[in-house]
């Protein structure tokens, strides 16, 4: 039986009281709104931990969550060389309440150059999926080299965050996946100094070898909608929204779609 606007409800409200057990979907380096006048050591650090509740009728999907942070090792004022690291693990109720079936690693390393207020960025990017609580005989991973482009402008007073990246899949255990492509767009409003509204949306593409699964091109995307509440030492994100995820159970090789609401600490 579907899941009630309720039952979602109140999985979101569970979230927030779990903020200190669990970890956004894709995290990314983040563009800057000014580059440092001189050159800096350890110049930027964030930190991010989410968790939503899914509704969707797969109960092997019922948690999603992340927690990771990424940080510029220098920042040389035309540019940057930062690291990324974030951990997604997925939560079912196969077997209990909260049953963790799915933990995912991805490690980044980027270096960047900007140029007109656009920043260039070249990205070694590794994904490693894994079975929680199962037996996994097969490693399911891939690395793909990545060219980036990432622009902030200003919208009547509000912010617009461009993000467009692609590239080979350079080696692959398990999946078929030749190339991949992300877009994002975020758009956030200042309602007051603590509190803003913003709205994001997401796509990936990864072209396969049809010789291997039989399949076609995949693609997925996310739209999410949220209200951001600021402090002194961070913010507070409450969101929800729709996606569509490619290959979201790493041995099945299917889709998965569901809609969501959860909450994310940044700093």
């Amino acid at each position: 039986m579907p899941d009630t606007i309720g039952s979602l409800a109140r999985r979101a409200a569970v979230a927030a009281c779990l903020v200190l057990t669990f970890a956004a979907h894709t995290a990314a380096q983040k563009p800057l709104v000014e580059a440092p006048t001189t050159a800096e050591f350890l110049s930027r650090f964030d930190f991010h931990l989410a968790a939503a509740g899914l509704s969707t009728n797969d109960d092997r999907f019922s948690w999603d969550t992340h927690w990771g942070g990424d940080f510029d090792l220098v920042d040389y004022v035309y540019g940057r060389v930062s690291f990324l690291a974030d951990y997604e693990a997925i939560l079912g109720r196969e077997r209990r309440l909260f049953d963790p079936n799915q933990g995912n690693y991805t490690l980044a390393v980027a270096g960047s150059l900007r140029l007109r207020g656009t920043e260039f960025t070249g990205v070694l990017h590794h994904v490693s999926r894994h079975l929680a609580d199962r037996a996994k005989e097969p490693a399911v991973a891939m690395n793909a080299l990545i060219a980036r482009v990432m622009r902030q402008v200003d919208v009547r007073g509000n912010t617009l965050a461009l993000r467009l990246e692609g590239g080979p899949v350079i080696a692959r255990a398990y999946v078929d996946y030749r190339w991949m492509t992300v877009g994002e767009a975020t758009f956030r409003r200042a309602v007051s100094p603590h509190l803003g509204v913003y709205g994001r949306a997401y796509t990936d593409v990864y072209g396969v070898h049809r010789e291997v699964y039989n399949r076609p091109t995949q693609s997925g995307g996310r739209i999410e909608t949220g209200l951001r509440i600021g402090g002194k030492g961070g913010a507070l994100e409450l969101f929800g929204g729709y996606e569509r995820v490619v290959d979201a159970n790493q041995l099945d090789l299917l889709p998965g779609r569901w809609g969501f609401a959860g909450f994310r600490l940044v700093n």
